[in-house]
């Protein structure tokens, strides 16, 4: 009697994600998900509402960008068109912020680790009748390669301004030019953007954090210096094989998308001077290459606090997920200038005597006690980070006029 093979599962059939029909459907989802009516009459108003000794005032720009937004869609367009029992799988995380990654997975979209281990591989038994979500930060070559070799279909979100890096980077490589990017080493992005500039055996890398950092690898451009102590100092941050000595001579810079633009300009400036005095002007095309390629809505939504910033107010509160680069930048901004809490959701906000807020320094989520005043006019600043839904600000705004005794329909009208 012969014995039945196992049967394999029929590979997912490859359809247009972005059908008209499957936007239209998914988009009423993520309305009814995160949007905010409240959010939407105080734009409506110019940001601003002020109710008895209350004064709210929101930066111009905040909250989702279009490449988070496109991330979100795509995701649960995927859901849509691949119904269970369908398996998806999401590399990491969709974007950083809890709240959004939560719903991803109520979807029963199931994360996995951002770089699966072969023993991870295994249990999960990927192939062909599986989908694997990239995440809008991207992911390394090595990994997707993986992916791909399973016979996964892949939903990539990767933002489009992550993908402008990326071109940058593998023309270095290609050039024989090493990328100097400043980020975050143990960021997804930059993870994924250094693997594009080892895509092809040739290339190298290093990432800088800060001036700091920069400051270092300047001085080993013009001077020289100890080369173990070099590498000791930047373990983690370079490629393999990387030697200052050798990979120092020509390089480009780019940067992870979600540092402050300010700080990305400033690593250009002094390495392209380093790199001017070390051979001088007419060599300097040689040695050194930038472009920009400073993510647009990272800006906005830096420049726009920058702008609230120049206006009176007494306290700061940025909301979005605690690993999230460019919030932690827009809270950086603010506690250069007044108190600041930075707050991944409104129940952190426990009474106007206490509050816990993430302390990005020591990595810590503190309490601050007494934090909001109750007994004189008060003004106080909302920003958020890329990744923060609108219904997370609204909850914000909901709960400081709760702990003022205020009644939001009172101030912002029915229908809320």
């Amino acid at each position: 009697m012969a014995i039945d093979s196992p049967v394999t599962p029929p590979a997912p059939k490859r359809v247009n994600l972005r059908r008209p029909d499957v936007m239209e459907a998914v988009a009423a989802q993520v309305v009814a998900h995160y949007r905010s009516e409240i959010v939407n009459r105080l734009r409506a108003q110019g940001g601003t509402i002020s109710h008895g000794d209350l004064t709210i005032k929101l930066a111009k720009e905040f909250g989702f960008c279009y490449g988070v937004e496109r991330a979100i869609d795509l995701a649960y367009a995927a859901r849509r068109c691949f119904p269970e029992p369908t398996r998806i799988f999401l590399l990491g995380e969709i974007i950083h912020n809890p709240e959004v990654n939560d719903q991803i997975r109520n979807l029963g979209i199931v994360s996995v680790s951002p770089k699966p281990d072969d023993e991870e591989l295994t249990r999960l038994q990927l192939g062909p009748s599986d989908v694997v979500i990239i995440p809008a930060f991207g992911t390394e070559v090595a990994t997707r390669r993986r992916i791909e070799a399973l016979g996964c279909q892949t939903v990539d979100t990767t933002c489009g301004d992550v993908m402008s890096v990326w071109k940058r980077v593998r023309g270095y490589s290609k050039d024989g030019v090493t990328s100097i990017i400043h980020g975050k080493a143990r960021h997804e992005e930059t993870k994924a953007t250094t693997s594009q500039a080892t895509a092809y055996g040739t290339g190298h890398y290093l990432v800088v954090f800060d001036l700091a950092e920069t400051d270092e690898v300047c001085r080993y451009i013009e001077h020289g210096g100890d080369r173990n102590s070099f590498l000791d100092r930047f373990r983690g941050a370079y490629s393999p094989g990387f030697d200052p000595d050798i990979h120092l001579v020509a390089v480009g810079v780019a940067n992870q998308t979600t540092m402050l633009r300010g700080e990305t300009e400033e690593v250009q400036r002094r390495i392209r001077a380093a790199m001017e005095r070390r051979y001088g002007n007419p060599s300097l095309p040689e040695h050194f290459r930038v472009f920009d390629t400073i993510c647009g809505a990272t800006q906005d939504r830096q420049d726009a606090l920058e702008k609230l910033l120049k206006t009176p107010m007494d306290l700061l509160i940025v909301v979005g997920g605690y690993n999230s680069s460019n919030t932690s930048h827009l809270a950086e901004m603010g506690e250069k200038v007044l108190p600041t809490y930075f707050i991944k959701n409104a129940t952190k906000m426990m009474s106007a005597a206490r509050i816990l807020h993430w302390n990005q320094h020591t990595a810590v989520e503190e309490e601050t006690v007494d934090w909001l005043p109750l007994t004189r006019p008060l003004t106080v600043g909302i920003t958020a980070g890329a990744s923060c839904p609108n219904n997370l600000i609204e909850d914000t705004i909901r709960r400081l006029l709760e702990l003022r005794g205020l009644d939001v329909i009172e101030i912002v009208g029915p229908g809320v």
